[in-house]
């Protein structure tokens, strides 16, 4: 199934890959996100939008599972068997799920990347926690993904630290779906860079995530961005969502108030 078609098909017809219930995390006084809902299928790409401190970061960090929750539950079609309460599975599970199942790009590729080893090293160490183990077929697997994310691929021995800001995005972006993920966590993917960087990072993620049919969370404070990536889109404010949609239905014609602010602002710019 294409990823248009996962987005478009009587719902009834899909199983869910990823179902959020009641998600509600506080620090202290200090809201996090409170009863948070969504469901996301399969090669559905959902964005989250809002200023800082809106909870998008929180909720973020809560899907993927670096955060306990105080309330609600996250499942996910664990091995494509139903969905299960990440919360519940041992640690080496979840583990194991961000390592093989699960990717997340970080808006600090450094955060993301090992900087001491090599580019084709890190998109290597995907493929050995999937179990691949000859040298060759690593590289030569490395080697594509390098090709396929505009790196030069004379550069696959040469360390992470070496490269620019948006040669280490798409190394990152290599890194996690070399692996070819069913869901994919970005938080706030084009951050920091170049206008005409972030313009060709956002075509990159784009196709590869519909010629891979990947279900992507894309958290951003850039209004651009999800409307190139997100066919739903969540819009946060004080850790609640205010208004949620179809992406260019939410833009085009915002009802509440904030998003209205949202859209506005950006148009003013």
């Amino acid at each position: 199934m294409s990823a248009l078609e996962a987005v478009t098909a009587p719902r009834a017809a899909v199983r869910p890959l990823l179902r959020v219930c009641g998600l509600s995390k506080s620090y202290g006084e200090t809201v996090g996100c409170v009863d948070v809902s969504f469901t996301l299928y399969p090669g559905e790409v959902i964005g989250i939008v809002g200023e800082s401190g809106s909870g998008k970061s929180t909720l973020l960090n809560l899907l993927c599972a670096q955060l306990e929750p105080d309330a609600g539950t996250v499942e996910y079609d664990v091995g494509g068997e139903g969905l299960r309460d990440v919360f519940c599975l041992p640690e080496p599970q979840r583990r194991r799920l961000m390592r093989t199942d699960w990717g997340l790009v970080h808006q600090n590729p450094r955060d993301g990347l090992r900087m001491d080893v090599s580019a084709g090293g890190n998109v290597g160490e995907r493929l050995m926690a999937v179990g691949a183990r000859h040298y060759g077929a690593i590289r030569g697997e490395a080697l594509d993904w390098l090709s396929r994310v505009e790196l030069d691929g004379g550069r696959i021995d040469d360390r992470p630290k070496h490269f620019s800001g948006g040669m280490q995005q798409r190394l990152q972006i290599a890194r996690n779906l070399v692996t070819r993920p069913r869901l994919v966590f970005m938080d706030e993917p084009t951050g920091g860079l170049d206008v005409s960087v972030q313009a060709r990072l956002l075509d990159l993620l784009r196709g590869l995530v519909r010629e891979m049919g990947i279900a992507a969370v894309v958290v951003t404070h850039d209004l651009a961005v999800v409307r190139l990536l997100a066919d739903r889109l969540m819009v946060m404010r004080r850790g609640r969502v205010v208004e949620e949609g179809l992406t260019d239905q939410v833009l085009d014609d915002p009802h509440h108030p904030y998003t209205q602010l949202l859209v506005s602002s950006v148009l003013q710019v």
